[in-house]
């Protein structure tokens, strides 16, 4: 695999809704190959290993969705897009067959810290 079959996608790593706080994480992934685990491994790896990333290592960042893409429309919200549509939860499925391309949002959180969020989605200061 040369370069040119790597794309780079932004994954937004969330530890609080209530607090907006997340952190980016720009990644170059060949979306021909790469498999939603594959990502979300490769999200952890960099998560236990990068220090700017510690104060994010006692969340269990289990689910991944689509923020936005490129030339799309973005959310109002400025954490996540609340929408239901955009999961991505076949961990075995190939990027680029979910729709992932280049310059493609994604969110790395807590399925259940969402779901809480969702019901209730008080920002706190």
């Amino acid at each position: 695999m040369d370069s040119s079959d790597k794309v780079l996608i932004t994954v937004r790593i969330i530890k609080s809704f209530e607090y907006r706080t997340c952190r980016n994480m720009v990644i170059p992934v060949d979306i021909k190959t790469t498999t939603i685990d594959q990502l979300k491994q490769q999200c952890q790896d960099l998560i236990n290993s990068d220090s700017k990333f510690k104060p994010f290592r006692t969340v269990k960042f289990d689910a991944l969705k689509i923020y936005t893409q490129a030339f799309g429309n973005k959310t109002q919200n400025l954490i996540i897009n609340l929408e239901d549509a955009g999961f991505l939860e076949d961990g075995d499925a190939i990027l680029q067959d979910v729709g992932i391309i280049s310059e493609t949002e994604l969110s790395l959180f807590n399925r259940e810290a969402y779901d809480a969020f969702k019901k209730n989605p008080a920002i706190k200061w």
